[in-house]
């Protein structure tokens, strides 16, 4: 029989009832996604694709211990399904017993449990594409290029549980990026956005933005390396800040392994990592970065444990007024690192007390110094620091005396996003943020624009 002759949540039951393991949860996770790409002033391609996920994760009791097994396959056909069910039933009665086993949670179940998945389709676009024309066009007539990409994702989760798990979670997900290019291709200048469903969303808005930044590179100036007061928009601090949540797990930090441990053992939590009023939080019904409000896990790891699958998420606050106030944990860990449960959120809000202004407001206030405009390629260079390198792209330039006068050549850069917590200047309020190297991953993010005074360009680059 065809899944699709089947509901997702008849899916779950249906698998659930098949298990011949003591527990079982099962998770499906129905998505559909729609992209236009355009090039050269041109629409190219447009598309609508589908997939169904299914993850099972089978639960054998034995005399030391609980057994877990979790397998993921895309399919379409009972029989497939079937034989996934049958395979992890298989796999966990072969494996040892687990180190984070704990008793499922439930029984809880969602009034939309029976509820069909929702699906997207290129319709999603019509407004932002006629938008996007008229952009298209302006810049042909002065001479510009515009290259992009935007996507829309509306993925719908079904969670079960042999315990009486019923969670049922629907997450649309959107974002756009336009590179723009002057008519020799010498300069380019690039501009990113989140969104939920493309109503937000302006070209022609971007388009001006791009127009303003390529502007700025009619005037080039040569710099060396060295440290500068710099402005991060949003963009780059999401960037940072994305990093160092990756990296903010409790186990880790509990062996000694981050930024996060104490030297001589256990974690900073409760010590103070900037003297600002900083704040990071995460929190699933923060508005317009809506989330899944409850954990769902296909796989263990340090800080994530499938016997956590229906857990609630709510607020977590990670840094408090400048303190590092929590790190993430699962049961498991918690016991391990004695913290209290925090379990990691899909969404990411930086917020400083007392910041005014805007971007713009931030580079008037600077005598000299450089304009970021995003990140790029960016790798660990030393966990125990959070040492981060990478490169800039699409766009640095100079500011004097308040004002962006050219554009400059491409830097790699070292920074530690937690040391930039101590040593930023000023802020800017929070808005929304998209970055450019993490975005197509976790699109969830709310960032000021930061100035800092000694941020380290440690050589020229030849990056374009």
């Amino acid at each position: 029989m065809s899944t699709s002759l089947l509901l997702p949540h008849e899916l779950v039951e249906r698998a659930l009832a098949a298990s011949t393991a003591d527990d079982c949860v099962v998770v499906v996770e129905e998505a559909s996604s729609a992209n236009l790409r355009w090039a050269n002033n041109t629409l190219t391609t447009n598309g609508v694709s589908e997939r169904l996920g299914v993850t099972v994760i089978s639960l054998v009791a034995g005399t030391d211990g609980v057994a877990a097994a979790s397998l993921t396959r895309d399919a379409s056909e009972w029989p497939a399904i079937q034989a996934l069910v049958a395979e992890a039933d298989a796999a966990a009665r072969s494996t040892g017993p687990a180190g984070d086993a704990a008793p499922l949670l439930g029984p809880a179940a969602d009034h939309d449990w029976e509820e069909p998945a929702e699906s997207t389709s290129v319709e999603v676009f019509t407004d932002t594409a006629a938008a996007l024309g008229e952009a298209l066009g302006r810049a042909g007539v002065d001479g510009r290029f515009l290259y992009g990409f935007m996507q829309h994702d509306l993925t719908t989760t079904y969670l079960g549980s042999s315990s009486g798990l019923r969670r049922r979670h629907v997450q649309p997900s959107g974002h756009i990026g336009v590179t723009g290019k002057s008519a020799d291709l010498s300069d380019s200048a690039w501009v990113g956005q989140a969104t939920r469903d493309f109503t937000d969303v302006d070209p022609l808005a971007l388009d001006a933005e791009l127009t303003r930044r390529l502007d700025w590179g009619r005037r080039r100036v040569t710099l060396p390396a060295g440290r500068y007061d710099t402005v991060l928009p949003p963009a780059a601090v999401a960037d940072l800040m994305i990093y160092a949540y990756w990296t903010a797990g409790a186990r880790a930090a509990h062996d000694g392994a981050t930024v996060f441990s104490r030297p001589g053992g256990g974690t900073r939590v409760g010590e103070r990592i900037s003297p600002h009023h900083v704040g990071i939080f995460s929190d699933p019904a923060y508005p317009g970065l809506g989330c899944s409000p409850f954990v769902v896990a296909s796989a263990s790891g340090p800080d994530v444990s499938v016997f956590d699958n229906g857990l609630p998420r709510r607020r977590a606050d990670w840094v408090r007024d400048g303190e590092l106030a929590a790190l993430m944990t699962s049961r498991h860990s918690a016991t391990v690192a004695g913290l209290p449960l925090t379990p990691g959120v899909d969404n990411l809000v930086m917020t400083v007390d007392g910041a005014s202004g805007d971007l713009d407001a931030l580079v008037r206030g600077t005598d000299r110094g450089l304009l970021l405009t995003c990140l790029w390629y960016i790798r660990e260079v030393d966990p125990q620091t959070l040492l981060l390198t990478g490169i800039t792209r699409d766009g640095v330039y100079l500011v004097e005396s308040g004002e962006v006068v050219g554009a400059v050549n491409n830097f790699r850069f070292n920074e530690s996003p937690i040391d930039l917590l101590r040593r930023f200047g000023s802020a800017s309020v929070t808005v929304p943020a998209f970055s450019r190297e993490w975005g197509d991953y976790f699109p969830r993010t709310a960032m000021p624009a930061l100035r800092v005074p000694d941020f380290n360009m440690s050589s020229v680059s030849a990056a374009s």
